[in-house]
């Protein structure tokens, strides 16, 4: 009776397990799309709102302020919801912010004009930096060791499979405003996590435990960590979002007068998240084969080289850009897999979500303001192309930084 029961408890611990990872990959997968469904929209929804039709220059500007509002909003979530998440817990939080976006997301169905949808952005950009963080360190406190960094690889290509989602969405839908009542899905989800997902037993014991001198992010231990867990994924960022933010106006920017570019522009975000998904899949098992230091120096080369052929050797739309857009975004996806997988375990958990939500959102500020001058660079630079390729140099940064910090995969063996 004895074996029955503590077979059934197993099997129930492992169900409760799938469940959890269950939610927090919709959350993620619907982070990803809430996230681009603007940038794909941006070329039809500017001129809507302003009931007029708008210049490259102009629409570079106005989107600019839409994109860097969205980016301003994720910084300061990522940053806040991990010191909330520390305070009252993972699934409490994780339930608060994927609410957040999913109002948020359906609030755009009706909004009036380009300020408030900047508002809404704001606050959209808030829920997802707080899932993004506190759903990989959920799952890093709650997954066995031997099968995390391939979990949160998993885990790390959902934001992609959004991305996929989002260019699907505008294929299906012409106008703008319909699709973004998707935001109610989200809704519905966080509901789910509050009631039916179990608080973290190691954030648990942190609540129990005497302490008699409390972590700090800032001391000694956890500084150099801090530092260089900030660089690298800092930079990350700004390539990262300066590039796939613009990406469907650069493309529509190659394409003849009067073409409206709604297939070029879907497909090239389908192969976003498509490249995406399967570099997040195969991160963990580089991770496990060639250690992080290799695997992030290798990605950060890739991303350097991808942005040269795709942004200089590229004046006019043809069909080798959908497979340099899947060779560039593979090299993302790796990036994203790998820093997701070794961030959290730097950190003690008692501040873990804290660190890991500075590192994950420390360097959104300077994304966004980088996002928020591209209309600018596009004047002085003379086109789209040239202004994205710029957006290459952080990814410069990364390799240096990674290859000039300590292993990794050295800082997790002296941590567990």
């Amino acid at each position: 009776m004895d074996t029955l029961n503590e077979t059934f408890l197993i099997e129930t611990v492992a169900t409760r397990k799938w469940l959890v990872f269950s939610l927090c990959m919709i959350a993620y997968i619907f982070s990803g799309t809430v996230s681009t469904l603007m940038s794909v929209y941006l070329p039809v929804a500017i001129p809507d709102l302003m009931h007029r039709e708008v210049s490259e220059a102009e629409l570079g500007e106005i989107g600019a302020f839409v994109n860097a509002t969205f980016l301003y909003g994720w910084m300061f979530g990522g940053l806040f919801f991990g010191v909330v998440s520390d305070q009252i817990g993972r699934t409490k939080t994780l339930a608060l912010t994927t609410g957040l976006y999913g109002v948020a997301t359906c609030l755009v169905v009706i909004v009036p004009n380009w300020y408030s949808l900047m508002g809404l952005r704001f606050v959209t950009g808030m829920g997802v930096g707080g899932v993004l963080l506190v759903s990989t360190v959920y799952i890093s406190e709650i997954w066995e060791k031997r099968t995390r960094p391939v979990m949160l690889g998993v885990l790390a290509v959902s934001f992609p499979i959004g991305i996929v989602a989002t260019g699907s969405l505008n294929i299906l839908f012409a106008e703008w405003r319909p699709a973004f009542g998707l935001g109610i899905i989200p809704v519905v989800v966080a509901l789910l996590i509050l009631f039916l997902t179990p608080e973290s037993n190691s954030w648990q014991l942190t609540k129990t435990q005497l302490v008699l001198e409390p972590e700090n992010i800032f001391d000694e231990r956890n500084r150099p960590n801090l530092i260089a867990g900030s660089i690298i994924f800092g930079s990350v960022l700004i390539g990262l979002w300066g590039i796939f933010s613009w990406l469907p106006t650069w493309v529509q920017s190659l394409l003849a007068a009067g073409e409206d570019g709604q297939k070029q522009r879907g497909l090239t975000m389908v192969l976003l998240g498509l490249g995406g998904i399967t570099g997040g899949i195969l991160s963990g098992f580089l991770i496990r084969n060639f250690g992080s230091k290799k695997t992030l120096m290798f990605t950060f080369s890739g991303c350097i080289v991808m942005c040269g052929l795709l942004f200089i050797t590229n004046h006019t739309f043809g069909n080798i850009i959908y497979l340099e857009t899947a060779a560039l975004s593979l090299c993302f996806g790796i990036s994203q897999g790998a820093l997701s997988s070794y961030i959290p375990e730097l950190f003690p958990v008692v501040i873990r979500a804290t660190a890991t939500g500075f590192c994950f959102n420390i360097g959104r500020f300077f994304t966004a303001t980088a996002v928020f001058f591209i209309g600018a660079l596009v004047t002085i630079l003379g086109g789209f192309g040239n202004a994205l390729m710029v957006f290459s140099i952080p990814f410069l940064v990364a390799l240096t930084a990674a290859w000039l910090s300590k292993d990794p995969d050295t800082n997790i063996k002296n941590l567990s």
